[in-house]
């Protein structure tokens, strides 16, 4: 595995992996692809970058459209501008800026190997600063990301420039890193995150700063930015910079002290008592009276049920939920019963399915309500899935030529069309597919975002969110501001409704009589329902929630309507999404001013600024900044180069001992181009004598869909034996008897060169293969201490023995390997794990082993049912002849309670050693595994640091070779017996701080005295 720095930045809440500042050892394994198991992560295409040249950034992308490089760079420098101003800091050097056209695109940059989620929209590595992003179908997603993890780059410069190390800045924990990208893109007015704290303030858990160290359930995100904004309107911007800084340097707490003059008790006292004398005033007058009734209970759904959709026969919804814990997944539910009655799509089940683009992305039903459409990445494309629901079986998988990224399908009522926002070259617009035909054609031509689409009942208009008249000058609220607007589909007039300007307006929707729209708002900083009608150009707010009605960001599709006037909507509250059904009718209409917006309720608290304002001042007047920037831009050639991005801290050493002089001393380091396609590893050690020097260089090329590399090493294996015997020795010309205290230091040295390539077919599934060739040699030191009877010492030689001759092998493998497991605590919970392989080695031995291994795990929460079957044979006359030592079956990690077994002459007391030896194995194993304390939504007990699996386990093995058959017994009988051997038992994974995993166990072997040899024994790996 390469080592690296990455700051991890996830733009959304709750549901995908935040990752802070660390670093990774580097291994002699040399890339996550070659281990054994583990999911892939495929380049479906090749990349070729050119560069746009900036004064601050160098802009790696492949697009064709130079005018929307050209205002991403105009962005870039905007932003530039902003944080250096805030940081009072400037990047040395120019920045790295990786760009992508599409998430698609952006998932299979080699920049980092973490395998990277829907919910990602961006991150940044330490190592060389790149920022790496995708362009977003809105404007204001590839600016709030743009603008985000462009703080990260400032931050990492501090990290150099202020003589601050990578250790040091680890003291910064993670909210505030998180939060402060949030604050410097978002600023003060931000409706999403006052939402959860209107939410924790309602439920009496606003956090306090210890809170945000030790609680998982407060977004790092949300509450960080929460957290600066308290900050920054209290003491102003510019106390950002030396705030971060005394927090690299002593650790948080000492920085309060120091920078704001408070401590953390005093701090979390002032920010819960801001927030809740803004909040609570705001409050009064919402009441939380919910409309409509609760769809699922929390016991069959769980916390997270997103992207609701009403057929429209309104008897079924299908949403997204987590409710099987480890995926989002697609379900299908009763609307009448209450019920849900299948899983209609998962990443589980549907291998060839990369992931959902369930975070901004909503399915739609046939008119006939009987198929699904959905976005699913495939590929390394988005598709249009459709799904019969009647059969529970994908029919359908629509790749639209030159539209990589697609996003809210939405059917027509006749069902020949489906409509949806497409990105093509980085620019989104909106398309049109005949389903019949199988024929598409693009409805939008310019730079504006048009997202949501949804039909009028008649076919004839398109109803959907844009942002063009805001990009083209209107004055805005919030960075999100959306019109509402509709397409004539005949004549392709585009009418924009002067509903809340500069608001957020989303997810619209035609009324069945096609008179009124529907449709969510933020216009007075919370987030509900309203209906315009089209003929009395009038507006009605039909509920006043205390929290919102919203799914995991702004742009998430959170309500729908069904033919029959049913509507549901996706509730935020007790930090759960949670989805109502209501008929039309039961919402109560208030008037209310289509121009009138207040986004106090947005701002963050404090009320009031007491400081000085550099960010909010800086956002609000962006057009005016972005334009301004300088056009000084330059397109140059990418050429590759190896640049060092890390090397280890040397050390060296040196000390002198009985056994000689020994030296200790390693360096590693790690070169690669800046896209990440080549990458160079090194590693040097010794550790003992000049002949313990060793190292390993290596390449890897992962610019094609096929990924290889080469690596040649040279690596001596130490260890010795040490005996005492009589001697005699020659003193002063006469033979004394001594006692002579022999230590032997036996060195292997391999020196070794291979090859290796592997195929990544999908995320789950690749081809394997290598070719290496290795010389192995003896070196064996002999050193003499001498002893008189008395225990004196007398002298030591030191002399040098023969060793065995050296031999050479060549080896060549072949495999394949399936893994779409989801590891729990201690073990994997649900899934499956498989891998095929065939193994030739030649020289001076020869033989061919084949490996079998294949895993199933079920989940039934909150419990796992696991079985494996793994068979592993050597075949070939150096096998048979003894020349290779035989396979054991007795080892724990195969079957335990039998690594006691004795080794005993006479069969006839019981099992032997030999009973448990030969060149064929057969292993079957049983577990019930059941979480026992952890994770609140995994175990059985809720524990934030002790990590436990208990299991119950049934285990089988079979060991054999050609004079030795096997034989269906209970019980040994011969020396030659080769019986199946089975033991039952209880164990006890423990997670040592993510560190490894301890399994204690109980065994009884039924066929080595069952009860009566009953044993404790330990494992030190993970669970199968």
């Amino acid at each position: 595995m390469k080592t690296r720095i990455l700051l991890q930045a996830v733009k959304y809440a709750g549901l995908v992996k935040s990752l802070a500042f660390f670093t990774s050892g580097i291994l002699l394994s040399l890339y996550s692809e070659a281990q054994y198991f583990g999911r892939n992560k495929p380049g479906y295409h090749v990349f070729r970058y050119d560069i746009l040249r900036t004064p601050n950034f160098d802009i790696y992308h492949n697009f064709r459209n130079d005018t929307l490089v050209d205002e991403i760079a105009r962005m870039s420098e905007y932003w530039y501008k902003v944080h250096s101003t805030v940081f009072a800091d400037t990047l040395r050097n120019r920045n790295p800026l990786l760009l992508y056209e599409n998430h698609a695109d952006f998932q299979q940059t080699n920049v980092s190997d973490d395998i990277i989620d829907v919910g990602t929209g961006g991150f940044t590595e330490g190592l060389k600063n790149r920022i790496v992003m995708p362009v977003s179908f809105t404007y204001s997603q590839t600016n709030h990301v743009l603008g985000h993890e462009l703080v990260h780059a400032f931050q990492f410069n501090m990290i150099s420039a202020d003589s601050i190390s990578l250790r040091d800045f680890s003291n910064v924990p993670l909210w505030m890193i998180e939060g402060l990208a949030e604050y410097m893109s978002i600023g003060s007015v931000d409706p999403q995150t006052a939402i959860w704290l209107r939410d924790d303030i309602l439920h009496k858990e606003f956090p306090s700063i210890d809170d945000l160290n030790k609680k998982p359930q407060y977004n790092p995100y949300r509450y960080g930015q929460a957290f600066w904004t308290f900050t920054a309107r209290t003491w102003g911007d510019t106390v950002i910079a030396p705030l971060m800084k005394e927090s690299a340097r002593m650790g948080y707490k000492a920085a309060f002290d120091s920078i704001l003059g408070v401590d953390v008790k005093t701090f979390s006292g002032m920010w819960k008592a801001a927030t809740e004398t803004h909040l609570k005033n705001l409050m009064k007058d919402t009441v939380e009276v919910l409309t409509g009734r609760r769809a699922f209970s929390g016991r069959n759904t769980g916390d997270y049920n997103i992207s609701p959709v009403l057929s429209p026969d309104g008897k079924y919804l299908a949403f997204i939920s987590e409710k099987d814990v480890f995926t989002m997944d697609l379900y299908l539910a009763d609307v009448g019963k209450g019920r849900i009655i299948s899983k209609l799509s998962s990443t589980v089940r549907n291998d060839e399915i990369d992931g959902f683009n369930f975070i901004e992305s909503s399915g739609s039903w046939s008119p006939d309500s009987r198929k699904f459409v959905y976005v699913a990445f495939i590929k390394g494309e988005n598709r249009l899935v459709i799904i019969d629901v009647k059969k529970d079986k994908i029919i359908d998988e629509i790749s639209i030529p030159g539209v990589k990224a697609l996003s809210n399908p939405a059917w027509s009522p006749d069902g020949k069309y489906i409509v949806f926002t497409g990105t093509s070259n980085g620019i989104s617009n909106l398309y049109l597919y005949n389903y019949h035909t199988e024929e598409s054609r693009q409805l939008t031509f310019d730079k504006y975002a048009y997202i949501h689409p949804s039909w009028s009942p008649d076919g004839e208009y398109l109803l959907f969110s844009t942002d063009k008249h805001i990009l083209e000058g209107r004055k805005t609220y919030v960075s999100h501001a959306y019109d509402l607007a509709t397409l004539h589909l005949k004549t392709g007039e585009i009418i924009t409704y002067q509903v809340f300007p500069g608001a957020g307006n989303l997810n619209p929707l035609f009324s069945n009589d096609g008179k009124s729209v529907y449709f969510l708002s933020d216009r007075d900083g919370y987030r509900n329902l309203y209906r315009y009608s089209i003929e009395e150009n009038s507006v009605y707010q039909l509920t006043r929630y205390l929290t919102g009605i919203t799914g995991i960001t702004l742009l998430s599709q959170a309500i729908s309507l069904s033919d029959k006037d049913q509507l549901v909507y996706t509730y935020y509250t007790d930090n759960k999404y949670r989805l109502y059904i209501a008929s039309l009718d039961d919402f109560k209409e208030e008037p209310v001013n289509p121009y009138l917006l207040n986004y106090e309720a947005a701002t963050l608290p404090p009320a009031k600024r007491a400081g000085l304002n550099i960010v909010d001042y800086m956002l609000l007047h962006q057009p005016e900044l972005v334009n301004s920037t300088e056009g000084k831009f330059k397109p140059v050639p990418y050429r590759p180069k190896l640049k060092l991005d890390y090397i280890s801290n040397t050390s060296v050493g040196v000390a002198a001992g009985r056994l000689g002089t020994g030296m200790a001393g390693s360096v590693s380091a790690i070169f690669s181009d800046m896209v990440g396609d080549n990458r160079v590893y090194a590693n040097l050690a010794l550790n003992g004598e000049i002949y313990d020097f060793g190292g390993q260089v290596a390449f890897l090329n992962e610019k094609k869909r096929i990924k290889w590399g080469t690596a040649v090493s040279h690596i001596p294996y130490r260890y010795g034996n040490i005996s005492l015997v009589r001697d005699s020795l020659d003193i002063n010309g006469e033979m004394t008897p001594v006692n002579n205290y022999i230590t032997d230091i036996i060195r292997l040295i391999e020196t070794n060169l291979s090859v290796f390539a592997y195929y990544p077919v999908s995320i789950t599934r690749r081809f394997e293969s290598g070719l290496s060739v290795s010389r192995y040699s003896y070196r064996i030191d002999r050193f003499n201490t001498y002893y008189d009877d008395s225990g004196f010492g007398i002298g030591q030689t030191r002399e040098k023995l023969d060793a065995p001759d050296g031999f050479n092998l060549i080896q060549a493998d072949v495999a394949y390997v399936y893994d779409n497991s989801f590891f729990g605590v201690t073990a994997p919970m649900q899934g499956a794990r498989s891998r095929y392989q065939v193994l030739a080695t030649m020289g001076d031995y020869n033989y061919i082993t084949t490996l079998l291994d294949y895993r199933k795990y079920f989940f039934v929460k909150p419990v796992t049912f696991a079985f494996r079957f793994y068979n592993y044979n050597r075949f070939g006359q150096d096998v048979e002849s003894g020349r290779i030592a035989p396979l054991y079956l007795g080892y724990p990690y195969l079957i335990r309670g039998y690594d006691g077994t004795s080794v005993r002459e006479d069969y006839l007391s019981g099992l032997t050693v030999n009973h448990l030896t030969g060149s064929r194995l057969l292993v079957t194993n049983a577990e019930i595994r059941i979480p026992l304390t952890g994770p609140g939504k995994l175990s059985l007990i809720k524990s934030r640091y002790l990590f436990t699996d208990l299991a119950f386990f049934l285990d089988g093995g079979l060991v054999w070779d050609p004079e030795h058959h096997p034989d269906l017994k209970w019980q040994v009988t011969s020396s030659d017996d080769r019986i199946p051997l089975f033991s039952a038992g209880l164990s006890l994974r423990l997670n040592l701080f993510g560190y490894m995993v301890v399994e204690p166990y109980y065994a009884v072997p039924f066929q080595d005295g069952g009860f009566k040899n009953a044993s404790f024994g330990i494992n030190f790996i993970p669970g199968w």
